[in-house]
């Protein structure tokens, strides 16, 4: 079997990205990037050299431990009140791994999505591959097979409470090791014995052997290396963190859509400005917002210039009852109700979107600190140190402990209300014609009182807020004991892990949403601009008012950037000119901003020329 880049007695190249679709592992540079490629089955891993001679290294340290008959608890020992118990010879130290693993997978609920488990296989061979942990190179090996092979365990969702890290989720993940449990291969659900089968290193097999080679007999240790350590909320952070990155810019780009909408000012992004609280996240999304805006005339806009709220237009003399006055094609003493106050800035949501976005990229910034240690770090316990002296080879620690990764979630976790609720914000701005600055109610025509336009976009947007903060509360301040209370504080960051996860689909629909809206009100806006939204004017020389209103308007066109996304997202759901359905619209666009923001994303960057 094949599980080097270039074979077990071959040479692999430098650990990291290799060749297209491949990741070299190391156990020392795994990147969140890999991580996601991985989970998404975009590229397969080999194992470095190097790393497989650490791995033979501390796996001669344990054997040598039992030979000469020192008590190294885990390998020799039982576990808990069993731990002054020393094992009579291999067969009971087999037991008591397979034990370990089959009573420990008690896990209950829906299954993980499978590219979280594959993330989870990931992080956990490479953890491995420190070769700290003494297992035979064959278990990773067999791991990194299923991985490539796209034999994926089934791990029910709920059971582990992050110390002694993620045991009951680690163990569902091992039994397919032991022929237990079931995989997905092939799109479905198979008992893993059936899949394993068909592995490339087994399948030439005659049958006989192959039904011996399908299983493996845990030997010392393995079990409690394979099941002790943070894969599932690590796997978890990387996954939420490059999601969460790309919601972070879409949010970016939907506060310029917005801007341009209502013809608001820049002042508030200003890079001077920013530079007198250099926060990196809020400098970045200023940063952002402002490159959006490039080359906009709707921003900064004359208050004069901007045109009126639409469906209500009232043309009023100031003599009463005088008609209409001209002077060549210019309207004298006429003023048209609506539009944007004379005001010099704009509501929180706009003007403080630098502020909010960029805090919620601070917390990114320091989830991705903490991963990256996460992602290269020795989760399992005891450690072995096979280059120290005998006495001083074996340490029991708690680096299986998931306490950093936890509060980061929590971190991640709180900052999605808030990008999600100045979200909300931003739509219902557009949407009310109190505030809208002349856009009209619910961006509806609705000249008869019979339109609803985008009125219940904002309620459907204000149940999904409300929700996410409802579940926001942390789980890691609450910690309950286990294991007869030795292990008496435990971070409960699985279960962090899996709101976050959860919740980020309630983000992503709430941008989704006001992406759309956003869309409609600066596409509104552009119609009133080229003079072809409001309704026919009557009276006395009335084509002469509605051209001077045009005229006006003309000079008025959105950023390049802007007008991009905004014909990317007519790509998906079209311009709401009239009531219509939009409950097929609304799941086009939450669907393809959940399931790929960078379309989205992508079309803005390339007018920008650069990323945001």
């Amino acid at each position: 079997m094949q599980w080097t880049r270039a074979g077990e007695a071959g040479e692999a190249g430098e650990a990291g990205e290799g060749a297209a679709g491949c990741v070299a592992l190391d156990g020392e540079s795994l990147t969140r990037a890999q991580v996601a490629a991985v989970a998404a089955g975009e590229a397969r891993v080999w194992v470095s050299p190097a790393a497989a001679a650490r791995v033979r290294r501390a796996r001669v340290c344990v054997e040598e431990a039992v030979a000469r008959g020192a008590v190294v608890y885990g390998v020799n020992t039982g576990f808990g009140s069993n731990a002054d118990v020393l094992l009579s010879d291999l067969g009971a130290a087999e037991r008591l791994q397979r034990n370990l693993i089959v009573t420990h997978a008690v896990c209950v609920g829906e299954p993980l999505p499978p590219p979280l488990v594959r993330a989870m296989m990931l992080i956990r061979i490479n953890t491995l591959l420190r070769g700290y942990s003494g297992v035979r190179l064959e278990v990773i090996a067999r791991l990194v097979e299923m991985l490539n092979e796209g034999l994926t365990p089934v791990i029910p969702s709920k059971g582990s409470v992050g110390a002694s890290g993620d045991l009951a989720p680690l163990s569902h993940m091992a039994l397919p090791l032991l022929g237990e449990g079931e995989v997905w291969w092939r799109g479905a659900r198979a008992p893993s014995r059936e899949a394993l089968r068909a592995l490339p290193s087994l399948a030439a097999l005659p049958a006989e052997e192959r039904e011996v080679r399908v299983t493996f007999e845990l030997s010392y240790k393995e079990g409690l290396a394979l099941n002790n350590g943070t894969a599932q909320m690590t796997a978890s952070l990387a996954l939420a963190v490059d999601r969460l990155e790309r919601l972070a810019r879409l949010a970016d780009l939907n506060a310029a859509l917005a801007v341009e909408a209502v013809c608001g000012r820049s002042a508030a992004f200003r890079e001077d400005v920013h530079a007198l609280r250099p926060h990196e996240g809020q400098r970045r999304a200023a940063h952002n917002i402002r490159a959006l805006l490039q080359g906009s005339t709707l921003v900064d806009a004359p208050f004069e210039a901007i045109p009126q709220r639409l469906g209500t237009w009232a043309l009023e003399p100031l003599a009463a009852h005088g008609g209409l006055a001209f002077e060549g094609d210019a309207v004298v003493g006429v003023r048209l109700r609506g539009g944007k106050p004379a005001r010099p800035q704009d509501s929180y949501s706009l003007r403080c979107a630098p502020q909010v976005h960029g805090a919620v990229r601070d917390a990114l910034l320091q989830a991705e600190r903490v991963l990256m240690v996460e992602l290269n770090a020795v989760t399992d316990n005891p450690l072995v140190f096979p280059d120290l002296p005998p006495e001083e080879q074996f340490a029991s620690a708690g680096h299986f402990h998931g306490m950093p990764v936890a509060l980061a979630l929590s971190y991640v976790k709180a900052a999605l209300v808030p990008l999600a609720s100045i979200a909300e914000r931003r739509l219902n701005k557009l949407v009310d014609p109190a505030t809208s600055d002349g856009l009209p109610a619910f961006l509806a025509r609705n000249l008869d009182g019979s339109e609803s336009g985008f009125m219940i976009v904002q309620y459907t947007a204000a149940a999904l807020v409300n929700d996410l903060a409802t579940r926001a509360h942390p789980a890691t301040v609450f910690s309950v004991p286990t294991s007869a209370n030795s292990e008496d504080h435990v971070s409960m960051g699985a279960n962090e892990a899996r709101h976050v996860l959860d919740m980020l689909d309630d983000v992503a629909c709430v941008l989704g949403l006001e992406l759309m809206t956003a869309a409609q009100a600066l596409d509104v806006r552009l119609r009133v601009a080229r003079g072809e939204y409001w309704p026919a004017l009557r009276g006395e020389r009335a084509e002469v008012v509605a051209h001077r209103v045009r005229m006006q308007a003309l000079a008025l066109h959105a950023s390049p950037a802007s007008m991009a996304l905004l014909d990317e997202v007519r790509r998906v759901v079209p311009y709401l000119d009239a009531d219509r359905g939009l409950s097929g619209d609304v799941e086009a666009i939450t669907r393809e901003v959940m399931a790929r923001p960078e379309r989205f994303i992508g079309r803005a960057e390339e007018v920008v020329g650069g990323l945001l």
